[in-house]
């Protein structure tokens, strides 16, 4: 536990909104809803594990005189490939200057103009005023038609999250509790009690494996997503897709499964894990080449490097293929060093530990797994089928993505959805109580494990087949053949589950399991190809697009 969660009670397990995840989302929430109820956040890990974190490139917002509300709508419209919620798109973006003004008036440094050109070392430079935004400086990413995205340099996560992450620990209504994974939801319905309302969660400490149960108004689900299914990913260690296991598991539907977006270019480096060469560095101008210096997105589409990042994962995907390498190339080299060094000092120093000079040598990249684009299925409070129970951020279908995310909207639909959940939470908090139901963990008819091996070797087969063959280019056969294995390893963990004590790797297992199953099924049911979701059994468009909702066997309409 860290600062605040120093005067953490383990045995008070009570709060008025319990959120569960650490990231832009639960932070941002935790801080609105701290003005009028007390707060817990659960983080699984330390409170720097988490996508926010290590997000490189920034937030998408209209700040220019030159940009529109309009223009930046038919941009996500357009990446979407006909699947956004143009109602949701447009709610978003319009509530986008609110959400930076408020992050810029909290501290977070963002660039702004006068330091865009000025290396790290070269000495301080004056701050964003929430007052004034045009001093931020704009840089662009695939599928934006203007500069629109605000960033701290390459490092926007980080700047986000430690701003944020020091608000809350100020902050005497808010507990942030460090190392405790969600283990499942507690729900009315789950009790056999009338109505279906969340009431609670069920929290183990991962120091003792003891498990507790937290009761609380209001439950939020801000987990993150699920890329932790694939082989190769650029997410930390915690995505693996806990808000949505949990939220199927309780009743909530699913939408959009299918739509896993595949960040084109992640480092590729035998001792680099998991690093992802932000958008932006193509945004200032970087080419894709092949290994002989060859570009090549003038074959795929003529956005070139700027095309949206399904046609630029594809795009990779085929050449390394075609030509059997081992990955393509970035280069900007063409730029000069001190431009390189001022824009991109983050990823300059990284690559530099694996002896890789950006300023004068190509990037080694090939695609990992990204992003999430489907979910938990919400309204724009953030409330799901259960009352009382919210998904935020990267858990969450908001309708926002459609069936490819544009560049830096997710960190926008984070602040803007935690914004309207919060608003919606205050109105409800005084007539919601905190529920006495629910007994405490029962531990009394399972044992210890003696073969945690079968809990690695399950993990590492789930991981590889859905690289295989449910990730950039499927097919019905592929599909299949991981929908057989899947099945098996749900049985294998359901079993593990029921005779051993919890621990958090068998939780993470649980959850991706269940959630690579989701995926799988909502592939299968899309007949088409569109946006993330490629099928060389249907390679067209349909002509009227829906989305893929799954509902679970205990769904309960209200």
């Amino acid at each position: 536990m860290t600062g605040a969660s120093a005067s953490y009670n383990p045995e008070q397990q009570e709060t008025d909104i319990l959120i569960i995840g650490s990231g832009a989302a639960g932070l941002t929430l935790a801080l609105r809803c701290a003005e009028f109820a007390r707060v817990r956040v659960i983080s699984k890990g330390s409170l720097r594990e988490g996508a926010t974190f290590y997000a490189q490139g920034g937030i998408a917002a209209v700040l220019d005189d030159h940009d529109s509300i309009e223009a930046h709508v038919a941009d996500t419209l357009v990446a979407g490939v006909g699947l956004c919620h143009e109602d949701m798109v447009r709610f978003v973006v319009t509530h986008s200057t609110e959400c930076v003004r408020w992050l810029v008036d909290q501290g977070v440094p963002f660039t702004t103009k006068s330091r865009a050109d000025t290396a790290p070392n070269q000495g301080d430079q004056p701050a964003a005023s929430a007052d004034d935004l045009t001093s931020l400086h704009l840089t662009k990413e695939g599928g934006h038609s203007h500069r629109r995205i605000i960033h701290a340099t390459d490092a926007t996560g980080k700047a986000v999250f430690r701003t944020l992450k020091n608000k809350a620990l100020e902050h005497p209504n808010v507990e942030l509790v460090e190392n405790h994974i969600a283990v499942d939801l507690l729900t009315r319905k789950k009790l056999g009690l009338p109505g279906q309302a969340c009431i609670g969660a069920y929290v183990m400490d991962t120091g003792s494996n003891r498990v507790r149960l937290i009761r609380a108004r209001f439950v939020v689900l801000a987990t993150g997503g699920a890329s932790k299914a694939y082989l190769y990913t650029t997410n930390p260690d915690g995505a693996s897709g806990d808000g949505i296991a949990m939220a199927w598991r309780a009743g909530c539907r699913v939408a959009n499964m299918e739509f896993n977006q595949f960040h084109p270019t992640c480092l590729f480096h035998p001792h680099a894990k998991s690093f992802l060469i932000t958008e932006a560095l193509r945004g200032e101008g970087a080419y894709l080449e092949l290994p002989d210096g060859t570009r090549f997105m003038e074959k795929f589409d003529s956005r070139l490097e700027l095309a949206p990042r399904d046609i630029v994962a594809r795009a990779i995907d085929h050449e390394m293929k075609r030509l059997g390498c081992d990955c393509v190339y970035l280069n900007i080299t063409h730029k000069p060093e001190e431009f390189i060094l001022a824009h991109f000092p983050t990823i300059h120093k990284r690559c530099l530990k694996f002896g890789i000079d950006i300023c004068t040598q190509r990037i080694p990249v090939v695609p990992a797994a990204h992003y999430t684009c489907g979910g938990v299925l919400v309204n724009q409070f953030g409330e799901t089928d259960i009352p009382n129970l919210y998904a935020i951020g990267e858990t969450s279908f908001t309708g926002l993505h459609g069936a490819n995310r544009m560049a830096s909207n997710s960190l926008l639909e984070c602040f803007v959805l935690a914004f309207s959940a919060s608003r919606q939470i205050r109105e409800k908090i005084d007539r919601t109580e905190i529920s006495q139901e629910g007994a405490p963990w029962d531990e009394s008819r399972v044992y210890e494990s003696e073969d945690d091996i079968l809990i690695s070797h399950d993990w590492h087969e789930l991981r590889r087949f859905m690289w295989d063959f449910v990730g950039i280019v499927r097919t019905n056969r592929r599909l299949q053949r991981a929908r057989l294995r899947v099945d098996v390893l749900e049985q294998e963990v359901q079993e593990y589950y029921r005779h051993y004590k919890v621990n958090s790797d068998l939780l993470e297992l649980r959850n991706l399991v269940l959630v690579a199953r989701l995926i799988i099924d909502s592939a299968l049911q899309r007949k088409e190809s569109r946006g993330l979701h490629y099928t060389l059994d249907y390679p067209d468009l349909a002509d009227h697009p829906v989305d893929s909702v799954l509902v679970p066997e205990n769904y309960s309409p209200d």
